[in-house]
């Protein structure tokens, strides 16, 4: 597979590509063109290198520490926020890893893992930190540094809200004089004084839904409904923007799958595949690299090789 590959991507856990052989000093001394790409829990060495990890576990490396409730403690984040992350680091990595090599000739090694990359993720919560020494909190849906920023019951659900002009928001919700208040006449007074803030404008809030709302906040600040994935995949913008493409599914089916979110003018993206069962082109592969049928069928028989079918398999 090597003699023809630009690229090898690994994620197991530190120690286990050195006990296989496939250490990228080894292989990159037979293939010196190749990008050795990896992903692990926590770094390629250190005391933790050889734990394995997960992304629930890497959200415990500070993101949880700030997202969630006061009220009810630390909250982990929806989604596998750093699997996506260190697989957008990793790439970022290869594809300049490649640029490189077209200057060089030369390949590397090329890792991260999921605890660098929720560091990384951290943004202006780690930067507040580092500079300033503040060690920040649970504040829930609320922006931890400015306000009236962040999410508002109305009538029927709830509105994300995030507004720069506090007295423009309070005279856009009939409540004249409130920016006038001095408990409410500073940026640090908004923060200081959030809670019984909030119950004033919930209370305005209450009076129309969101999609109301939306269209009266929405020509001056930004704001946007909370979307159930339903909602989600039925709004107008999101139906617009063509996020999904449907392709066949093995069982023959057509199913949706989410597009790549960006647009080239140039080279327009495209889904050229449905979507395999685990091992579905072993053979196909093998083919490619000489093995006969009978040599692939040998293979496939002592569990060498493997497909989702096989009984000895997956």
């Amino acid at each position: 597979l090597l003699a023809n590959t630009d690229v090898l991507v690994e994620n197991f856990r530190t120690p286990v590509k050195h006990k296989l052989g496939i250490a990228p000093e080894t292989l990159l001394a037979h293939y010196p063109r190749l990008i050795y790409a990896s992903i692990s829990g926590f770094g390629q060495d250190g005391p933790d290198a050889a734990r394995p990890g997960v992304d629930p576990i890497a959200q415990g490396y500070g993101l949880m520490s700030i997202t969630g409730q006061p009220e009810v403690g630390p909250t982990r984040v929806g989604i596998a926020i750093t699997d996506t992350g260190s697989g957008m680091f990793l790439t970022q990595g290869v594809l300049a890893a490649l640029y490189a090599r077209e200057r060089t000739g030369r390949g590397q090694w090329v890792h991260t893992s999921l605890l660098e990359t929720m560091v990384a993720m951290l943004d202006f919560q780690a930067t507040k930190y580092l500079i300033d020494g503040v060690v920040p909190g649970l504040v829930g849906n609320s922006h931890p540094s400015f306000f009236p920023f962040g999410t508002f019951r109305t009538r029927d659900g709830w509105i994300n809200v995030g507004s720069t002009n506090f007295k423009l928001f309070c005279d856009l919700l009939d409540l004249q004089g409130l920016a006038d208040d001095p408990r409410y006449d500073t940026g640090g007074n908004r923060v200081k004084y959030r809670a019984e803030l909030t119950k004033v404008i919930e209370a305005a809030l209450a009076q129309r839904d969101t999609s109301e709302w939306i269209t009266l906040l929405g020509p001056h600040m930004p704001c946007g409904p909370v979307l159930s994935m339903d909602g989600l995949f039925a709004d107008e913008q999101v139906r617009h923007l063509n996020v999904t493409r449907s392709i066949p599914h093995p069982d023959g089916r057509m199913v949706d799958v989410l597009r790549y979110p960006v647009t080239f003018s140039e080279q327009p993206t495209e889904i050229i595949g449905g979507v395999v069962s685990a091992g579905a082109q072993t053979r196909e592969i093998l083919g490619e690299l000489g093995y006969s049928d009978a040599q692939i069928d040998a293979l496939f028989a002592d569990a060498t090789v493997a497909n989702k079918t096989d009984s000895k398999g997956w």
